[in-house]
């Protein structure tokens, strides 16, 4: 992920880092782990970095809890069905914790910051297991917190992250 992100920076590099920072937390799939990544490549005290990737991150979420059946739908009907069964097979790779679990599943499939795991695929996972949307969103945002902190923690060299913590 590192590579594609540092990818992403050089192209983006005449926009402010912030700025960067926020547009590759918000983006499906790096979500905040790349916005991490992103913020660690460019100098980006991980203080700052790190609520504007949690924000950034959570931007979407609401749109695609309430919205994502009706996009879904629509989107079966076209040539990205192949697309939209992706989307689900992957959302339903996760939804045996999710299920089992409810809201701490939830939780902990946006907390661990693996690939195909984060904010956009669990608002897709609550949205497709009707979890109850207050409920979602509780889950969704706890989760990017946690992913947020393992994420300084290893891009920002651990022990400076806990440390300044308790400072």
């Amino acid at each position: 992920m590192e590579n594609i992100v540092n990818t992403l920076v050089g192209w983006l590099g005449g926009l402010p880092p912030l700025l960067i920072v926020a547009f590759l937390s918000m983006l499906p799939i790096l979500e905040l782990r790349g916005g991490i990544i992103a913020a660690a490549i460019l100098g980006v005290d991980w203080r700052i970095a790190l609520p504007v990737c949690m924000l950034a991150n959570a931007f979407p979420v609401p749109f695609i809890v309430l919205f994502i059946d009706k996009i879904l739908a629509w989107m079966k009907k076209t040539r990205m069905k192949k697309i939209v069964l992706w989307l689900e097979e992957k959302a339903n790779k996760g939804s045996k914790k999710v299920n089992k679990y409810k809201r701490f599943g939830l939780f902990l499939f946006v907390a661990v910051p693996l690939p195909t795991t984060g904010a956009w695929t669990g608002s897709l996972v609550a949205s497709l297991f009707r979890i109850n949307v207050k409920d979602a969103f509780i889950s969704i945002f706890l989760g990017i917190v946690a992913a947020g902190l393992i994420m300084s923690i290893v891009s920002y060299g651990g022990l400076a992250v806990i440390a300044s913590l308790f400072s």
